[in-house]
C-alpha cells in the first residue's frame, strides 16, 4: 500500500499528485508505482516490485537509468560546480559536440527544456523573417507553450482536453493548423497566408499522437514550400534527436531544416535543451541581435557534464544503435504476429528505437485521424495487464515505447509474454 499512500498523500500538495499529467495514470486503474531507483533497464518502486522500463523517462534515459559514466561526470562535476549563471567550459565542450557532429547546426543555443526550446526557435524564426504566424500539425506536441496547445497531441488527446485553459485566443491567432502528412493542408494555408508565415514547425518523427513518421515526399515539400515563400522550417527533434538515430531524423530523410530542437538524450537525463541552426538565423540572438532570450539555468554545469558523456557515448559507438534497432525490430514483428493470432486489431509504427502499438481497425497509421481511431479502453485495460506483469510502459495509447541500450533480448522476449498472455475479451 505504500505506493498507494504516497499517492494519495502528494494529492494534498501537487495537484493531481503529480507533476506533469500523465503521470497521474487518470485513465487506468492501475496506482502510478512510486519509483524509488533505476538501473539499467529496469526500475523499482517504493514496494519493491521490479519492472522492465519501455518509457526510459519519456525518452531520455537511451543508455538505461544510472550509466555509471554519467553517474561519475555528474560527481566529479557538482564536487566543484553546481550553477554559477556564468560561461564554463563544460558548455562550450557540449556545443562544439553538438555543431562538429550534427547536420546544419552552425551554432545553437542551451535552455532548460523542449519547450523552452521550441518557443525560443519560434520567437527566432519570427524575427528573422519579421513574420507572425507559425504552421504546426494537429497531432504534434511542441511543448506546453501558449502558441503551441491546439491540436496538441498526446497529454492533450488522452485528457479529451481541446486545448486548455488559460490560452487567451489571441495567444493563437497566428498558430495555423495542418494536417500531418498532407502537403495539400499545407499549400492552403500557403496560398492564403503566405507572407505572413514565418516558418513551420514540425516533429520529424511524430511521437506525441503515438510514434507516426512523416513520409520523405512530405518533408521535401514542405523544404521547397518554405524556399518559396522565404519561411523558416523548424524540425522539433525534442523526442527524435540522438534517438533514432545519432544525428536524427533529419539524417534519415535528407531534408535540411533551418532550425532545430533538442531536449531529453543531450541533457543525460537532467533538464536540458537547444536550439541550433545555420549561424546567420543564429547570430540574430541576443546579445548578438534583437531577438532577446536568456535563463539563469542554461548551460548548467552538472547537466553539460551528464549530457557530454551521454552525447560522446553514443556518438562513439555507432553499434548501440544497431542494437536497439535490433531489439525494436523483433519487438515490432513480436507483437503483431500475437496480435494477429489473438484477434487484435493493432498496427505498430517504428522508427528506430521508438515504436507504438496502435489498438485499431484501420490498416495503417500515418495521420492524426488514423491515430483517433484507436481504441483506447483496450489500451487501458492492455496498460494494466502489462505493469501488473511488471512492464512499464505509458499509460497513453498515443505515447510511444522507448528502447535503451541496456534492454536485451531477454527483456523483449518478457515484453511479448506478458502480452501474449492478454485477455482482449475481459
Amino acid at each position: 500500500m505504500r505506493n498507494l499512500n504516497i499517492f494519495n498523500e502528494s494529492k494534498q500538495y501537487m495537484p493531481g499528485g503529480v507533476n506533469s499529467p500523465v503521470r497521474a495514470f487518470k485513465d487506468v486503474t492501475v496506482t502510478p508505482p512510486i519509483i524509488k531507483k533505476g538501473k539499467g533497464a529496469y526500475i523499482y518502486d517504493e514496494e519493491g516490485n521490479e519492472y522492465v522500463d519501455f518509457v526510459c523517462a519519456w525518452g531520455p534515459m537511451i543508455l538505461g537509468h544510472s550509466d555509471e559514466d554519467v553517474v561519475r561526470a555528474i560527481q566529479n562535476t557538482c564536487a566543484d560546480s553546481i550553477a554559477f549563471g556564468a560561461p564554463t567550459e563544460l558548455e562550450l565542450k557540449v556545443a562544439k559536440h553538438i555543431c562538429t557532429t550534427l547536420d546544419n547546426v552552425d551554432m545553437v543555443r542551451m535552455v532548460n527544456s523542449g519547450t523552452e526550446a521550441t518557443m525560443s526557435a519560434v520567437k527566432l524564426a519570427r524575427g528573422y523573417t519579421g513574420k507572425s504566424k507559425i504552421i504546426k500539425f494537429a497531432g504534434c506536441y511542441h511543448g506546453h507553450f501558449e502558441g503551441f496547445l491546439v491540436e496538441a497531441g498526446s497529454g492533450v488527446m488522452t485528457e479529451g482536453i481541446a486545448g486548455s485553459a488559460g490560452v487567451p485566443k489571441e495567444s493563437i491567432m497566428n498558430t495555423l493548423i495542418a494536417n500531418y502528412n498532407d502537403i495539400d493542408s499545407v499549400k492552403i494555408l500557403f496560398e492564403k497566408y503566405g507572407e505572413d508565415i514565418a516558418g513551420i514547425i514540425i516533429e520529424p518523427v511524430a511521437g506525441n499522437m503515438g510514434v507516426i513518421p512523416a513520409e520523405k515526399e512530405f518533408l521535401l515539400e514542405l523544404r521547397n514550400l518554405c524556399d518559396k515563400y522565404k519561411s523558416l522550417l523548424i524540425f522539433d527533434e525534442v523526442m527524435s534527436g540522438f534517438r533514432v538515430a545519432y544525428k536524427g531524423a533529419q539524417s534519415l530523410y535528407g531534408v535540411s531544416p533551418d532550425l532545430i530542437t533538442y531536449a531529453k538524450i543531450m541533457g543525460g537525463g537532467l533538464p536540458c535543451g537547444a536550439y541550433g541552426g545555420k549561424r546567420e538565423i543564429m547570430e540574430l540572438l541576443a546579445p548578438m541581435g534583437p531577438v532577446y532570450q536568456a535563463g539563469t539555468m542554461s548551460g548548467n554545469p552538472v547537466v553539460m557534464a551528464a549530457g557530454y558523456e551521454t552525447l560522446t557515448k553514443l556518438y562513439n559507438n555507432p553499434g548501440l544503435y544497431e542494437h536497439m534497432d535490433k531489439l525494436g525490430d523483433k519487438l515490432q514483428k513480436g507483437l503483431l504476429e500475437i496480435a494477429k493470432e489473438k484477434g487484435i486489431p493493432m498496427v505498430v509504427n517504428r522508427c528506430g528505437s521508438m515504436l507504438t502499438a496502435f489498438f485499431t481497425q484501420t490498416k495503417q497509421v500515418k495521420t492524426y485521424e488514423d491515430a483517433k481511431t484507436c481504441d483506447t479502453l483496450l489500451f487501458a485495460r492492455y496498460f494494466e495487464h502489462m505493469i501488473r506483469n511488471g512492464i512499464n510502459i505509458a499509460p497513453s495509447q498515443f505515447e510511444a515505447i522507448f528502447l535503451c541500450v541496456k534492454h536485451t533480448e531477454e527483456d523483449i522476449e518478457k515484453f511479448l509474454k506478458a502480452f501474449a498472455n492478454f485477455d482482449s475479451n475481459l
